[in-house]
């Protein structure tokens, strides 16, 4: 598998012009500053393309937005899920436990200056996202279920996945990753339903366990 496979799979629907263009359209609703528009997609391209990036960078969110088109017409606060979306990962350090909290915080900070009224209901979609847990929100469901869809993707995909994500924690050596890695899969394959929602649920289900049983047997 190489990487400009996994590249064009995350690329070729959601370009990045069309992510910053998503975005200073979902921000323009709510603020007519342009330099602080653009200063915050910069801020989001700058943390999203950090060299620590592997698997959380501007790819996952193209990808993410791929999604989301497929489930579209279940979203009930659109751009409430978008700017969720673009900030639920904008803070991300391997060594932390708190990056969804502080992630959340930056958000805050910075859609506080605009017209934006649904900071606090954003706050607890982006927290929502460290747990991956049931919520009794339906959109909130389905950011999760967004988030986590590269676990149901075709094998090569997730493979690939996998190693970036052990790029990531490249500063624990592999007997403690290989540890901290399979209490997190396991507790996955815990849950009754790894998806909340019912398009996730048939598209995905299945090859996630199947993928996360796969890793698990080579951890």
């Amino acid at each position: 598998v190489t990487l400009s496979t996994f590249k064009l799979y995350y690329l070729f629907h959601v370009p990045f012009f069309m992510l910053q263009k998503r975005f200073l359209d979902l921000i323009g609703n709510y603020s007519k500053n342009d330099s602080f528009k653009l200063e915050c997609w910069e801020e989001i391209t700058q943390h999203y393309n950090a060299k620590n990036r592997h698997y959380h960078n501007l790819h996952h969110l193209g990808n993410m937005f791929r999604e989301l088109e497929k489930v579209k017409q279940d979203v009930r606060e659109m751009d409430s899920l978008l700017f969720s979306i673009f900030y639920h990962d904008i803070i991300y350090k391997a060594t932390k436990s708190d990056n969804e909290y502080q992630s959340a915080l930056l958000f805050k900070k910075r859609i506080s200056q605009t017209q934006f009224k649904k900071i606090e209901y954003c706050f607890q979609q982006i927290e929502a996202t460290k747990a991956h847990e049931l919520s009794e929100d339906a959109d909130t469901n389905l950011l999760i279920d967004i988030d986590l869809a590269i676990l149901g993707q075709q094998w090569k995909v997730y493979e690939i996945y996998c190693q970036q994500i052990r790029q990531e924690y490249r500063v624990y050596p592999n007997i403690m990753y290989r540890k901290g890695r399979k209490k997190v899969l396991e507790k996955m394959l815990a849950h009754e339903q790894i998806y909340k929602t019912p398009h996730f649920i048939k598209q995905y289900e299945s090859s996630a366990r199947e993928n996360i049983a796969k890793e698990l047997e080579a951890l």
